[in-house]
C-alpha cells in the first residue's frame, strides 16, 4: 500500500483530499491528512466580523465535516519533513510517516513579531489584526465603543494572504462609520509598501480612485520600520511618521515554521514551486498548493481552487510516469467589497492584469469587472455558501480554471 500524505487541512489540503479520493485507487493508495487544528475557518469572513456583518460563529465549522471517511485524519503538529528520505515526523508521539507522494498545504500565517514594537503595549489594546480569528473578534469589540480618531490600515510587506482584503477593510470601515453617523469624526489612512493601491496598473488606478472618492488617504511606498505604541505612531524606513488612534495591521506573512526547519523554504518559508506544474522545484514527489508556495499568484482560496485542477492531473500523470502539464496560469479572481452594498470583481493571471468587462458571460455577466455593482456584492456574500458546499469539498465550480478573455475589454 502506497501513502499519499497531505500536510494541512485548510482550504487547499481539504479540497485536494476530496479530489484525490475520487482519482486514486484506494486498493493501492492510502491518503493521510495531518493538521494541528480541528476547526476549519472561513477566512474571507474575518473581514466582515469587525463591522457586525458576520458573527464569529458564522465562520467556523469542524474540519472533520469536510474530510472523506476513507482519509486518515491526524490531529498533530508537524515537527520535520525530510524530503530526501520521503518521511515526516509528527509531534504526536513522534510518529514517523513514510510517504510516496507529499502535498504541502500548510498555508501562511501572520508574524507581528517581525515588526519592532507591534506586539508591545498596544497589541490588542488599540492595535489589532483581522487575519486571525482572535484578532478580528477583538477588533470587533474595540470598534463597538470607538467614537472617532485616526484609523490607520497598514500593510507591512508583500506577499500577503488575500492581497485585496486590506483595501476591502478600508472601504468597509468607511461604510461602517457612515452607518454609525461618526464618519466626520474619523480619519482613514491606508498605508502600503506598494507604489499605489494595488499591484496591477489598471486596478491600482481604479482602486486608488475609489480611496480618494471615499476620503481615504493613501500613503504609498510606506515600508514600516517600527511601531511606537507609547506615542501611537508608526514609522517608515524613509523617516515618515503616521499617528493613529486605532492601528489595523496586516503584519508580515510567512509560511509554516516547519518548512523553515526542514530546509524547504525561501526566506519567508514559502516552498519554491514550479509556477505552471505546482511540483516542488527540488523534489519530484512533493507538490504544493495555495499559500504555502512561492508562485507569483495571489494567496487566496479561489487560486487554490484553480490550482487544484492542475495538481490533480499532474499527480495522476506523475504516478503513471507521464510528462507533467504546465497548465496553471496564475488565474485569480476576487470580489472586492467597496461598501454601501456594492463590490467590484477582478479576474487576472500571471500575464494579464485585471480588465474591465463582464463575467463569466460577455454582455450578460451577470458580474461586472473593475466596476462597482450591487450584484457583485451579492456574489461576494454567496461565495460563503459555495465555499462550504462546493469548493472545500473538491466539487467542480461553475467557472474555468484557466483565465478566459471572454467578456473582457483589453
Amino acid at each position: 500500500m502506497k501513502t499519499f500524505l497531505i500536510l494541512g487541512a485548510g482550504t487547499g489540503g481539504t479540497m485536494m483530499a476530496n479530489k484525490l479520493v475520487r482519482c486514486l485507487d484506494t486498493k493501492e493508495w492510502k491518503i493521510i491528512l495531518v493538521d494541528k487544528d480541528e476547526t476549519h475557518y472561513y477566512q474571507p469572513g474575518f473581514l466582515f466580523i469587525p463591522f457586525g456583518l458576520y458573527r464569529p460563529q458564522d465562520v467556523v465549522k469542524p474540519k472533520k465535516a469536510f474530510i472523506p471517511a476513507s482519509v486518515e485524519f491526524i490531529l498533530s503538529d508537524i515537527e520535520l519533513i525530510e524530503p530526501a528520505a520521503s518521511k515526516v515526523t509528527l509531534a504526536l508521539e513522534k510518529r514517523v510517516i513514510q510517504y510516496d507522494q507529499l502535498l504541502i498545504a500548510t498555508g501562511t500565517d501572520i508574524h507581528p513579531e517581525e515588526i519592532e514594537g507591534l506586539t508591545g503595549a498596544g497589541w490588542y489594546q488599540n492595535i489589532f489584526d483581522f487575519y486571525t480569528f482572535s484578532g478580528t473578534v477583538a477588533l470587533s469589540k474595540f470598534l463597538d465603543t470607538f467614537q472617532g480618531g485616526c484609523v490607520v490600515i497598514n500593510v507591512a510587506e508583500m506577499p500577503i494572504k488575500c492581497p485585496v482584503a486590506p483595501l476591502e477593510f478600508a472601504f468597509l470601515a468607511d461604510d461602517y462609520f457612515h452607518r454609525r453617523g461618526i464618519r466626520n469624526k474619523v480619519e482613514l489612512v491606508y498605508s502600503t509598501p506598494l507604489s499605489g493601491a494595488f499591484t496591477k496598473p489598471k486596478s491600482s488606478e481604479m482602486l486608488g480612485g475609489l480611496l480618494e472618492k471615499k476620503g481615504i488617504h493613501l500613503e504609498a511606498d510606506f515600508a514600516i520600520s517600527d511601531v511606537d505604541s507609547g506615542r501611537n505612531v508608526i514609522h517608515s524606513y524613509d523617516g515618515r511618521e503616521i499617528p493613529y488612534d486605532l492601528l489595523v495591521s496586516i503584519p508580515t506573512n510567512m509560511g509554516a515554521d516547519m518548512i523553515g526547519r526542514s530546509g524547504m523554504g525561501d526566506d519567508l518559508n514559502f516552498v519554491p514551486t514550479n509556477k505552471y506544474t505546482l511540483q516542488s522545484q527540488k523534489w519530484p514527489n512533493v507538490w504544493v498548493i495555495g499559500d504555502a508556495s512561492n508562485v507569483p499568484a495571489s494567496k487566496a482560496g479561489a487560486v487554490a481552487h484553480f490550482e487544484s485542477d492542475t495538481l490533480t492531473e499532474n499527480i495522476e500523470r506523475s504516478i503513471h510516469g507521464q510528462a507533467l502539464q504546465e497548465t496553471f496560469d496564475g488565474h485569480a479572481n476576487c470580489y472586492i467589497e467597496t461598501g454601501h452594498g456594492e463590490a467590484l470583481l477582478i479576474d487576472f493571471n500571471y500575464d494579464t492584469e485585471p480588465l474591465p468587462g463582464a463575467y463569466p458571460l460577455p454582455v450578460f455577466g451577470p458580474f461586472s469587472l473593475l466596476k462597482e455593482s450591487p450584484i457583485n456584492h451579492l456574489g461576494k456574500l454567496a461565495f460563503k455558501w459555495m465555499y462550504w458546499n462546493i469548493l472545500v469539498k473538491g466539487r467542480p465550480m461553475p467557472v474555468p480554471s484557466r483565465m478566459s478573455m471572454v467578456g473582457k475589454r483589453a
